[in-house]
């Protein structure tokens, strides 16, 4: 198990221990895009962040073997694993460490499959939503500091989202906020986003499902986590639809001939944004092929 540690130092996230892998400039070849820079009004609480960053130690863990290179391996007929493997081996020498950005409604689905693809490339997984409620210091004071001040809050997003597109070789599981202003949506473009759709009514149940049981007796029924999804989805769905791939759940079950969405795996999830990825960069090599002079 290999854990890297990170604070920062003159604004910047800095990894300590297995860091080797990561390459700290990571500035994605399918955007020109540059980091816009904060303004004075934001700076004192920009600073607190910082401040907070350093008194915590974010930790981000990986199951992988210290190589980082990706060896193809061979192929076991009716293996989702090897064949997820090998179709990351052929896609990672064309990534050349380009972090990868998951966005879309928060759920476990998203989850799970930004830690699968992190173990398949050998990238290291972060959950941005993660990130500032640690900052914050836990959940419930994250909470309640969007609840009192969602500007700053917004801008602890933005923070988060400057530093960990400084860094190559990451998979980020990206929250909401990350589409919901230019700024945030200028940060993934120092990468490859992909909106991750799930169906809301699958996403609602999960958030019900996954509840504590101490907040059983409290929480909302299905309708009201509903609703508010669907509140949310009219909010985001613009900034979703400017990633440069959609990888749906509904297509995908419809393209493997599954009637229901239950028997979609993360294994399937991760092979279609494989493959989307693999279009991208094919693109990318054409474009600059084509752009050579003779």
């Amino acid at each position: 198990m290999a854990t890297i540690h990170f604070s920062t130092y003159n604004g910047l996230l800095k990894f300590h221990g297995d860091s080797g892998a990561i390459a700290l400039s990571s500035v994605s070849p399918f955007s020109t895009a540059s980091s816009p820079s904060p303004s004075s009004a934001a700076k004192p609480r920009l600073s607190r962040l910082r401040a907070s960053l350093r008194r915590k130690s974010l930790t981000a863990t990986r199951a992988l073997p210290e190589e980082t290179t990706i060896s193809a391996q061979p192929e076991v007929m009716g293996d989702p694993t090897i064949a997820l493997k090998k179709k990351a081996a052929d896609v990672a020498p064309e990534l050349k460490g380009t972090s990868i950005y998951l966005v879309g409604i928060k759920s476990s689905i998203k989850t799970q499959l930004a830690k699968l693809l992190a173990e398949a490339l050998r990238y290291y997984f972060f959950d941005s939503d993660a990130l500032v409620e640690e900052a914050a210091g836990g959940e419930a004071s994250a909470k309640l500091f969007r609840e009192t001040d969602g500007q700053g809050f917004r801008e602890s997003e933005a923070e988060v989202l400057k530093q960990l597109s400084s860094i190559g070789r990451l998979v980020v599981c990206a929250g909401d906020g990350a589409v919901q202003s230019s700024t945030n949506l200028g940060f993934l473009r120092h990468g490859i986003s992909i909106w991750i759709d799930v169906p809301l009514d699958i996403v609602a149940r999960g958030l019900i499902v996954d509840l504590p049981s101490s907040q059983l007796s409290t929480s909302q029924s299905y309708s009201e986590v509903f609703a508010q999804l669907a509140a949310l989805y009219e909010e985001t769905r613009v900034g979703y639809a400017t990633a440069d791939a959609n990888v749906s759940l509904q297509k995908v079950a419809s393209q493997y001939g599954h009637d229901e969405f239950s028997a979609v795996t993360v294994e399937d999830l991760a092979m279609e944004v494989l493959k989307e990825i693999e279009k991208l960069t094919r693109v990318k090599k054409m474009m600059e092929e084509a752009g050579r002079p003779f």
